[in-house]
């Protein structure tokens, strides 16, 4: 397996993995829906990154960073895992990347917004050191009841 970085060519894996996460546990949200469809005008222009994790010339999992300047920070945002490749630790993969990434560039902290239900996830942040921080009134997300950061 591999981790490349974004090209527009991967924008339709990139939509489909996460509308089909976002389907299985909660619903595709007005925002999910802008960003999904336009990750260059949402991400990739802003400052951001997205990394996909790429077997045998298949997308299978993917992640990206997207800049939050008013908390002078990255959302770790939009990750998920083709179902049939779960469990083979390619989340955890695109975990490290991202940390690994976000230290390389300076970043100040990397946050990210979840829900609780997302069992295993909320697992994986906590194991690679993301901790609880309170959700803000006006949270982009719906679907969100838990807000993590990890402090770079």
């Amino acid at each position: 397996m591999e981790i490349v970085s974004f090209k527009t060519k991967y924008s339709k894996a990139f939509y489909q993995l996460n509308r089909e996460w976002l389907e299985t546990f909660f619903y595709v949200e007005p925002f999910d829906e802008e960003v999904l469809s336009n990750p260059e005008t949402y991400i990739i222009n802003k400052g951001g990154h997205i990394f996909f994790a790429l077997l045998d010339n298949n997308i299978v999992g993917t992640v990206a960073l997207m800049p939050l300047p008013k908390q002078k920070a990255f959302e770790l945002t939009k990750m998920t895992v083709s179902p049939e490749y779960r469990g083979h630790k390619i989340g955890q993969k695109l975990m490290q990347h991202c940390i690994d990434f976000a230290r390389t560039e300076n970043f100040n902290r990397l946050l990210l917004y979840s829900n609780t239900r997302l069992e295993n996830a909320i697992y994986i942040y906590r194991k690679y050191g993301f901790i609880d921080i309170p959700v803000e009134a006006n949270c982009p997300y719906k679907r969100c009841n838990i807000k993590m950061e990890y402090p770079l």
